[in-house]
């Protein structure tokens, strides 16, 4: 295995082999195989195998699971950014025909087209894909719902199935060799596919009172596949965890990686620790929130999680039927920020700025709320709340000379700079909020106008 690990202390390294090792042995799991990212770049990898002298490289194949939907929520993405579909349009505008027809692509992405969990018939992942030769083998046909289109989150593999297929409908080509051409390849994943190829790992049942094994079959699921049949290493999803974290020019771009990892539907009532966007779980672990998926098969669990906020990546794979992947991966990535949290980048002055714009900075008043505007990188905007009403929000400088909000509230949004008719500034407008430079200020600005008699005393 190549050696990564000089990047991190000693103290990290020795940690993260720590909770891999016990992982394995606690868990009883064949093998494991981990790797950290830091800032976009593998910083260290680990294994261990039940096999003595012998542990899995990093570019030793496991089955993925459910990672395989975030591959699949790309491709969608990509169909979008090109215009060939509306995350608004219903699947059956693009594929008629089957029991999601009216439910969109949106609340497919997200799992909230209220579609069963699972296939009719046999256990899919267990058996071979001709026993579900069409669409309408994948669901029930008297009752594929089982809550009302769009209201909750549901979670439904036969839901990225018709994703899957949603994909060849307007590519015109297997699902699989799309992946390829437009997202594997441009990213250097070669070692990612719909079959294993040597070096693999094999996936095996261990049984719960004894420490024997059950070889679990290697089927291919068909039409199945899009819900959770890639194969991958930890050196190909390191560079799918780079790309989840900042996009890729040639994939996706960072704005539209960022719109996946945004919440698509409400968490259950009460303090939430996961939830769910456009095919990226979002999950709350040791504080922070982290974005990615678990993933499991007969004979393999896996686990991708990326925090943003960190710059850290990090990923578990092992082949066992039964193995806490995904918390051990939350958990290697949690060790690596409380041994070496993220240094901040040095404060640098800004390299140009337009003194029409450094004028409009210091403080503003939402009625008689105090706000804060400054001025930063690309003509950007920051809007800080001083006292203990109102709302906070980043802005991006748009070419019409507005700006449009990036957060929250005033996600879309768009500030305006309203001038009086002798080109001073008179106020801002966000969304029709008006901002003034005093606390309720001109009364020609404000709406509904501001008492005559201006602040007094009672």
């Amino acid at each position: 295995m190549t050696d990564l690990s000089d990047e991190l202390l000693p103290t990290t390294r020795r940690a993260l082999l720590h909770r891999l090792a016990v992982a394995q042995s606690e868990g009883r799991t064949p093998s494991m195989v981990a790797g950290v990212l830091r800032d976009g770049r593998l910083v260290w990898s680990g294994a261990r195998s039940m096999i003595d002298g012998h542990a899995p490289t990093t570019d030793v194949q496991y089955r993925i699971g459910s990672i395989t939907k975030t591959f699949v929520a790309v491709l969608v993405l990509r169909l979008r950014d090109e215009g060939l579909l509306d995350l608004a349009d219903p699947l059956g505008r693009h594929l008629p025909g089957t029991p999601a027809d009216d439910a969109t692509v949106a609340q497919l992405l997200s799992h909230s087209a209220g579609l069963a969990s699972e296939t009719p018939g046999p256990w899919w992942e267990r058996t071979d894909g001709a026993l579900r030769p069409g669409l309408s083998d994948i669901l029930e046909a008297e009752r594929p719902l089982r809550h009302p289109t769009g209201r909750v989150h549901h979670y439904s593999n036969p839901t990225y199935a018709l994703l899957g297929a949603l994909v060849e409908r307007l590519r015109g080509e297997p699902w699989g060799e799309v992946l390829r051409r437009e997202v594997l390849e441009p990213l250097g994943m070669d070692r990612t596919g719909l079959l294993p190829e040597d070096p693999h790992a094999g996936g095996f049942a261990v049984h719960p009172w004894a420490d024997v094994l059950l070889p679990e079959p290697l089927t291919d699921t068909g039409l199945m596949a899009p819900a959770g049949q890639l194969w991958s290493t930890v050196t190909d999803l390191a560079k799918w965890a780079a790309f989840l974290a900042s996009g890729h020019e040639k994939v996706l771009s960072a704005d539209t990686v960022a719109e996946m990892r945004r919440p698509a539907v409400g968490p259950e009532p009460g303090d939430w620790n996961e939830t769910y966007g456009l095919g990226l779980q979002l999950i709350q672990h040791d504080g922070r929130i982290l974005h990615g998926h678990s993933g499991s098969m007969p004979g393999f669990t896996a686990g991708l999680w990326v925090s943003e906020a960190d710059g850290l990546a990090a990923i578990v794979l092992s082949n066992a039927t039964s193995s806490p992947s995904a918390r051990v991966t939350a958990e290697l990535l949690a060790l690596t920020a409380q041994h070496e949290p993220r240094i901040p980048e040095p404060w640098r002055p800004l390299a140009e700025f337009d003194e029409q714009l450094l004028a409009l900075t210091g403080p503003w008043y939402w009625g008689a709320a105090p706000h804060s505007l400054r001025l930063t990188a690309d003509r950007a905007l920051e809007l800080s709340v001083l006292g203990r009403a109102g709302r906070a929000g980043r802005f991006r400088a748009e070419a019409d000379g507005t700006w449009t909000g990036l957060d929250d509230y005033y996600a879309g949004e768009t500030l305006r700079v309203v001038r009086a008719d002798d080109g001073s500034v008179s106020h801002l407008d966000i969304g029709s909020f008006v901002f003034t430079r005093e606390p309720y200020g001109p009364a020609g600005a404000v709406p509904g106008g501001v008492d005559p008699q201006g602040w007094r005393v009672y």
